[in-house]
């Protein structure tokens, strides 16, 4: 099922719900019943719990966005450091060059197609990923250096191993949801209870009201699914991408 048929599905049941009770409630309800009696203290209540709830949603957006730039940076510094191994050994003897470019070209194209849908799918990296970069640094770390010029250029190759050997553990630590289960009950029971207070303030049946109330619960709809779009930052909606390994290794399959 499409993200946006879920979003539209899930706006138009929190407008509904609203809307019914509402309605239900209304008919409930006497013919002296006074609309405009409604205590201060209940106006205050519910300008303060909207208030925090709000905070609460707009930290929460916050985390997930800077969760999902993390973990686009990540896939950065790693193709970025696989490309600079590849052009660093340039100055290695050719067997030995092509060697380390083929093996760095082989991982970043299953980066690219297996491990990519692994970490959207499984919520997990491959061991054949891991196997890969393992050969990638014993390419490097195993060759002895024959000149100054090469032993000059090894360490250097050596951090960029280690560079982008940290950067896959970073991408494998964002792979899952970012939100714990705990913050999303309060999210939930928080956002029923702040709708709920429309309820207090003693609503009346107008349109006008019953679009200030439909549009209120369609927001807040749309806030939490746009906190659990981002909160999967390879999986789901607006994902980090692996586009820096395709500018930096062009032609790759997939």
């Amino acid at each position: 099922m499409s993200e946006w048929l879920v979003l539209t599905l899930a706006m138009a049941a929190a407008c509904g719900v609203v809307l019914v009770v509402t309605l239900l409630r209304h008919r409930r309800t006497g013919a002296d019943y006074d609309a405009s009696e409604t205590p201060d203290v209940i106006e205050y209540m519910t300008m303060m719990i909207g208030v925090v709830y709000a905070i609460v949603l707009g930290l929460a957006i916050a985390g997930v966005w800077e969760a999902r730039g993390a973990a686009q940076e990540h896939v950065r510094v790693e193709a970025q450091a696989l490309h600079e191994i590849s052009e660093r050994a340039r100055i290695y003897p050719e067997d030995v060059r092509d060697r380390i470019r083929a093996d760095v070209r082989t991982y970043v194209s299953h980066v690219v197609t297996t491990e990519w849908d692994a970490m959207s799918d499984k919520g997990e990296l491959t061991d054949r990923g891991a196997d890969l970069l393992a050969r990638i640094r014993h390419d490097v770390t195993d060759y002895e250096p024959k000149s100054d010029f090469e032993a000059q250029a090894y360490q250097p190759l050596v951090d960029e191993v280690a560079a982008a050997d940290d950067a896959r553990s970073a991408r494998a630590d964002s792979v899952g949801a970012t939100m714990p289960g705990v913050v999303w009950f309060g999210l939930i029971i928080g956002g029923l209870v702040t709708i709920g207070m429309i309820f207090a303030l003693q609503i009346r049946r107008t349109p006008r009201e019953l679009i200030l109330a439909g549009l209120f619960s369609a927001l807040f709809a749309f806030l939490l699914f746009l906190i659990w779009d981002f909160d999967a930052p390879y999986s789901r909606g607006i994902a980090a991408t692996a586009e820096p390994f395709k500018a930096l290794f062009p032609g790759l399959d997939g």
